[in-house]
């Protein structure tokens, strides 16, 4: 059965937080929902997505439900990756609701408003990671041609599939994507669960 989740996020003020919660059940009563659950947090913007709940978010949404939010800016610090999250919402038959920007994105919606921002929202977020993947490579380049050894010593920890991506995995991190995504999404190979490991090992994960 499919249900409708809420994501409140402000940096300190906790009657902010009441004022989105205030919103988001008001458009409730408007159009007749009913929210299963409110998912709150009150912290900056700029610490890691997994503080933010929003890995607790994605794995509590599955196919068919509903995630509402107050505006746009509650899902991440960037342009970049509210789109990028807005995008993996989609492709997860995860139906959108942003009430500020008058927004409710449908990959499956027959309405061509719909489909138009959700075929220019998948657009801007291949995109995005086309440049952090050609950043990733560049300063790869830039430290091999400065005889910058990459990663750890050998011998330090054992050796890992991971490792030829070390930079491009730091560098997704301090984006705030979730590890989860970066396996599924950005690396193609291994799974969450190991790469985990791999960052935790390394003490790659921000705080």
């Amino acid at each position: 059965m499919s249900q409708i989740l809420a994501y409140l996020r402000t940096s300190t003020d906790k009657q902010d937080l009441d004022g989105q919660r205030l919103q988001i059940l008001d458009y409730a009563r408007t159009h007749q929902l009913e929210i299963a659950d409110f998912i709150a947090i009150s912290m900056s913007s700029r610490r890691s997505q997994q503080a933010r709940r929003l890995d607790e978010l994605l794995a509590r949404l599955a196919p068919g439900d509903t995630l509402i939010v107050t505006e746009l800016s509650r899902l991440g610090r960037s342009t970049g990756q509210v789109i990028s999250l807005i995008d993996d919402l989609l492709i997860q038959a995860v139906r959108v609701v942003i009430i500020k920007q008058n927004l409710t994105l449908d990959r499956y919606e027959n309405d061509i408003q719909s489909l138009t921002m959700v075929t220019m929202l998948s657009l801007f977020a291949e995109m995005e990671r086309m440049m952090i993947s050609q950043r990733t490579r560049e300063a790869l380049a830039t430290k091999k041609a400065q005889g910058i050894q990459l990663g750890k010593p050998k011998g330090t920890i054992q050796a890992s599939m991971y490792d030829k991506d070390r930079e491009r995995i730091v560098e997704l991190i301090e984006l705030g994507v979730s590890i989860r995504h970066i396996s599924s999404h950005h690396l193609g190979y291994g799974s969450a669960s190991s790469l985990h490991y791999y960052v935790t090992t390394r003490g790659l994960q921000t705080a």
